[in-house]
């Protein structure tokens, strides 16, 4: 396997998969910040025996090379070269948190290799009509967010002294998130696999620079590069109705405008109630693994 594909404009991707070589295949696309080491827990690996994991760094987190100016329709070409460099004909894609837009952007930019798509705990456009986009979202959020918008060299300085000190103390990425965490998302962060699995995450993430939590950023809050109502393939929407880093709301305007849409909502659940999902949402995407 290939550790990665060298785009046509000269950039470098960093692959890994898991799992079963000859199984179902799943593009997982990681969280904000995040990276491929941290987009799927090894005990999910090994409880489905019949699906082949796929992730990538998306451009400026850990391996991969920067790519100024991306939007999230971006992430559609992207996957495409890493599903050539791997010889896959179609597969189904999955996306978490901040992978959840870029997730959207495969479904609807790749209809013909897109077999079924996840979103979970997705953020809406930042153009979405009638949606009130920062409404419910935790403070922590609606500042890093307002910062980006209002003062981008500004915020791309405190964001890069964050990464400073988050490759030195991952925990204080955790720390500076606390405002928006729900008791179940501390239950959740304070099983030791689940901690030590995201802690090793943001370091990765963010060990060579911060472009790419940056860069992941300014693309969610910039004009996606397609609509979700485009969308033609069967999306399952996700989402913990106590999230406060990506409001119900957001879900509920997705929700309403993709054709092809399975909504769940968990009424008890926060963000990092995704992990516990996650082998349910398998058991949609990879049904014949899941037989």
């Amino acid at each position: 396997m290939p550790n990665g594909v060298r785009m046509r404009d000269g950039r470098w991707l960093a692959i890994e998969e898991w799992g079963d070589p000859d199984g179902t295949p799943v593009v997982v696309l990681h969280g904000t910040p995040g990276c491929r080491s941290g987009a799927v827990p090894q005990d999910l690996v090994a409880a489905r025996p019949g699906v082949r994991f796929i992730a990538y760094d998306r451009p400026g987190y850990g391996d991969s090379d920067r790519g100024p100016g991306r939007r999230v329709a971006h992430a559609a070409r992207d996957v495409a070269a890493v599903a050539d460099a791997l010889k896959l004909g179609r597969f189904a894609v999955l996306g978490r948190s901040g992978g959840a837009p870029h997730a959207l952007a495969c479904a609807a930019l790749l209809p013909n290799r897109v077999r079924r798509t996840a979103a979970m705990m997705s953020l809406a456009p930042p153009d979405a009509e009638g949606l009130r986009w920062f409404d419910g979202m935790a403070e922590s959020n609606v500042e890093e967010f307002a910062q980006a918008l209002t003062d981008p060299l500004d915020f791309a300085e405190r964001i890069s002294a964050r990464a400073a000190a988050i490759r030195k103390d991952p925990a204080q990425l955790l720390v500076s998130i606390r405002d928006g965490l729900t008791d179940s998302d501390r239950r959740i962060i304070a099983q030791p696999a689940i901690s030590e699995m995201l802690l090793r995450t943001f370091r990765e993430a963010l060990r060579s620079s911060a472009y790419g939590w940056i860069d992941d950023d300014l693309a969610l809050l910039s004009n996606w590069g397609f609509d979700p109502a485009s969308i033609t393939r069967p999306v399952l929407l996700w989402h913990g109705a106590q999230d406060t880093f990506s409001p119900v709301s957001h879900f509920e305007w997705l929700a309403e405008r993709i054709p092809r849409v399975r909504p769940v909502l968990d009424p008890e659940a926060g963000h990092f109630a995704a992990l516990e999902a996650l082998p349910d949402v398998l058991d949609w995407l990879a049904p014949r693994a899941s037989a």
